[in-house]
């Protein structure tokens, strides 16, 4: 298989002032297309660490992908750090310098020198035009081994591996994708769901590697043919098949998409609309919703009622039903997830109310407790779980449950 390097470039990285989601989106480009990741890891600006980086892969692996230090400030030091490498001169790339040219002008900004510079490249190279930023993408080519050099900022980076890095790789190699399919999972552990399926996984092809990927909630059960051309997807997804009868409705879909997607999806086809009540997670369920395309059809509102008086007046919960049972109920949520749904003229309502954390539990009621409840045609249903002590991990557990109640109930 072919083989990649993947090097991140940032002091900020390195000091955890921001995440390095670069590697991840690479590598997973790479690995779709059949590409072997050696290793991947982050290095500070400085020219030592990106000269001995290159040292230590170029004529052990296939490719080297950079992102990070392509931008106009003295900090940014990838693209002269290069050309001092390759032994090569920065000369004036046209057709970058016109189209920085034309979006200064566009945006009524003074194309400055220091942004005219991002123009200047390594003689050696070839360019890859960046359509969503300054700096352009670069290629060099040393002993077999093909370096790209790729803006850190992540959109762009994203564009210009779709754009420039892929087709590049595709077409020097003839590529065969490695074949996947994935099974998204919701409300089984990870432990629990690898002993339910214990004996259909010992027994899986030769070639075939099983991955459980697990997040806020839920799991994937990835399958990959790590032989090109051993198994196609179709096939991968007849193996998977008798998962279906061991877990359920535990299972909510298969590729990439969030649970989300696919309650949008049902909700759109169905041409039903739902409404959202939400206390401690402070409009996250609203917010995951209306980030996709196309929301305002099945989406009319949502209310945030964080306090007692709140749930009274935008959704008349009863005050002596708060008093007596406490906003962390299941009979407020129920009221606030039917109210809701009169309130925005929807089939379905879903409420939440909960102890985020990180203080505010009770021996009755600690960090991490949550009711949501779900109300829609069938009725209304409510469930109580108890989270963590990380007040963010409740949040985002609460609406993959949240959302996993109302598909069920679709």
């Amino acid at each position: 298989m072919i083989s990649a390097d993947i090097i991140t470039i940032g002091d900020e990285i390195l000091i955890g002032q921001i995440t390095d989601t670069n590697s991840a989106y690479i590598a997973r480009e790479l690995n779709a297309a059949g590409i072997r990741i050696r290793r991947k890891y982050s290095i500070g600006d400085q020219k030592e660490a990106i000269t001995g980086a290159l040292d230590e892969s170029i004529g052990q692996v296939d490719a080297i992908l950079f992102t990070g230090g392509l931008g106009p400030t003295n900090d940014d030091i990838t693209k002269h750090t290069l050309n001092a490498y390759f032994g090569s001169r920065l000369v004036r790339n046209q057709e970058t310098f016109d189209m920085l040219a034309a979006w200064f002008a566009a945006r009524n900004r003074t194309f400055e020198p220091v942004n005219q510079g991002q123009a200047d490249v390594p003689e050696v190279c070839t360019v890859m035009l960046n359509k969503l930023g300054t700096a352009p993408g670069m290629i060099f080519e040393k002993e077999g081994t093909h370096i790209f050099c790729m803006p850190g900022v992540p959109y762009e980076m994203e564009g210009l591996m779709q754009s420039g890095v892929l087709p590049f790789l595709k077409q020097k190699y003839a590529l065969p994708p490695l074949a996947h399919h994935t099974v998204l999972t919701a409300g089984i552990p990870e432990s629990t769901l690898m002993m339910q399926i214990k004996d259909w996984e010992e027994a899986l092809p030769a070639g075939v590697k099983l991955a459980y990927l697990p997040s806020y909630g839920a799991v994937k059960l990835r399958l990959t043919a790590w032989e090109p051309g051993t198994f196609s997807e179709v096939e991968l997804a007849e193996i998977a098949r008798p998962l279906y009868g061991m877990l359920g409705d535990a299972i909510y879909g298969t590729g990439d998409r969030t649970m989300e997607e696919i309650v949008f999806t049902m909700l759109k086809e169905k041409k039903l609309r739902v409404s959202f009540a939400e206390s401690c997670t402070g409009g996250f369920l609203a917010h995951r919703l209306t980030s996709m395309a196309g929301s305002s059809m099945v989406f009319n509102g949502s209310v945030v009622t964080y306090s007692y008086e709140a749930k009274t007046q935008e959704l008349q919960v009863p005050s002596e039903i708060l008093m007596q049972h406490g906003a962390v109920s299941e009979p407020v949520v129920m009221q606030m997830a039917e109210a809701v749904k009169i309130k925005f003229d929807a089939e379905y309502g879903v409420a939440t109310s909960g102890i985020a954390g990180p203080d505010g539990g009770t021996p009755e009621k600690p960090v991490g407790t949550v009711w949501i409840a779900v109300s829609g045609p069938q009725g209304t249903k409510a469930r109580r779980f108890l989270f963590t002590n990380n007040r963010e991990r409740n949040i985002r557990l609460t609406c993959l449950h949240a959302y996993n109640m109302l598909r069920k109930m679709l």
